[in-house]
């Protein structure tokens, strides 16, 4: 595909929309059209088998096909045109017979969603494995306090299990969007020159015709393409969410904080002139993709509107851009994947940091302390004024609280952060009980 193939994208899904494969799809398209319409009378069988016969990829020569695409502005013209001649060789009678009633939309649409059926199989799978391990995650770091940030700027203790269990959730949701999706989404196109169908394509061959390919029948969808706005958007989303953890993951690594880090490995992340940097790149070729799926799940909203029956250019500008949305994406969920296989934890660190503001992340613990002796308005300014005191007298906030003599129970268990991380231990719970 290109030079940065390897860093963005996932093997077999790019195996899985290579020319060769979409071809051989458009072809499945071809034979269990036949075979449908034998099953239901309209010619005999031993035509339909001598079509699916030459329905084979190892028939086209591929790169002929490219470059007759563009005097028919589709696929499937010279594909139709090209396998007609094929069969004709062999059987002048039954190459009648190919593509009969149908158009060649029904051919594109209905492969590409064959192609969308086998990549949402591996999506699922790959999503399945990444909740187990987020899960182990979860388990693993449930206890390991750290800082929560709110606003890049250190707010209050919470735990890295915590932080995890709310990437759990968040893949755990697109699982349930993709799984609703397919519902819409894995019907087949059969609808001839404007939709409305004709003898050769009854609704007895379509319903036939989705059986064999294991799909649904469907009313006509060609200038209706919700369908596929709506898968769109949801890898959109997931691709989100998988950048939403590469970018916490980014922020961790850097040297003030360096808390969490990418997986080392012999030559990962290294600067072309600074030997000392161990630079994000599993994060940043997440967040590439993440940055551009936006843009293209748009593209395909953008193409909603179009024009009677058959649109002119709109239709046309779903093909590569849905491509790319489902290759990036697997690409984002493949290298997340890794990225929390290998993932390192500085406890010791995240203890560290806690100490940086010299006590002030405990300001809610006393404040919602101090509340029922005065009020939490009242609690809530003399704690803001305590902080003040603290920074601009470059003192522990604990130490400007006992000057304030606020009798306060326990001040010490005040400052523990144990006792600041809220109900992090039982969401937590909430959440991954929902996988054991």
């Amino acid at each position: 595909m290109s030079l940065y193939t390897q860093l963005f994208y996932a093997k077999e899904i790019d195996a899985l929309f290579s020319d060769s494969e979409s071809i051989a799809q458009m072809l499945r398209v071809e034979a269990a059209l036949a075979e449908a319409q034998a099953n239901k009378g309209l010619f005999s069988k031993a035509v339909a088998e001598t079509i699916k016969t030459h329905c084979r990829i190892g028939d086209i020569h591929v790169e002929k096909l490219k470059k007759a695409i563009s005097l028919g502005g589709n696929a499937a013209i010279p594909l139709v045109k090209k396998l007609t001649q094929t069969v004709k060789n062999q059987d002048s009678e039954a190459a009648k017979y190919i593509h009969l009633g149908a158009t060649s939309q029904d051919v594109v649409d209905t492969a590409m969603v064959l192609q969308i059926q086998e990549y949402i199989v591996w999506l699922d799978a790959k999503i399945t494995f990444f909740e187990q391990q987020l899960v182990a995650l979860t388990l693993k770091y449930r206890q390991t306090i750290m800082i929560g940030r709110t606003l890049l700027q250190q707010a209050k203790p919470t735990t890295f299990g915590f932080k995890t269990a709310g990437w759990l959730e968040a893949i755990s949701r697109s699982k349930q969007r993709l799984e609703e999706v397919k519902q819409r989404v894995l019907v087949i196109q059969l609808g001839g020159a404007v939709g409305n169908g004709n003898a050769n394509i009854s609704i007895e061959i379509q319903e036939e015709m989705a059986r064999l390919l294991g799909l649904k029948p469907s009313f006509t969808w060609h200038s209706h393409r919700d369908n596929l706005a709506e898968i769109a958007s949801v890898l959109g989303i997931l691709s989100g969410s998988l950048g939403k953890i590469a970018k916490d993951v980014s922020l961790l690594m850097q040297t003030e904080i360096g808390e969490v880090f990418e997986g080392a490995a012999e030559g990962k992340g290294r600067s072309s002139t600074m030997p000392h940097k161990r630079n994000p790149v599993t994060c940043a070729a997440i967040l590439a993709n993440a940055n551009r799926l936006p843009n293209l799940v748009a593209t395909i909203l953008s193409a909603m509107p179009q024009e009677h029956e058959r649109s002119v250019g709109l239709w046309h500008s779903e093909w590569e851009v849905l491509v790319e949305i489902m290759q990036l994406t697997a690409g984002s969920l493949e290298k997340s994947i890794a990225l929390v296989e290998g993932l390192e934890v500085d406890e010791n660190r995240m203890m560290e940091n806690l100490e940086l503001t010299k006590g002030l992340i405990y300001a809610e613990n006393i404040a919602l302390a101090l509340a029922p002796k005065i009020g939490k308005s009242e609690a809530h300014e003399w704690i803001e004024n305590a902080c003040k005191q603290a920074i601009d007298e470059k003192k522990h906030l604990k130490e400007v609280v006992l000057e304030m003599n606020l009798e306060l129970d326990d001040l010490d268990a005040l400052f523990n952060p144990e006792n600041a991380i809220g109900l992090s231990l039982e969401l937590i719970d909430q959440v991954v009980k929902k996988y054991q």
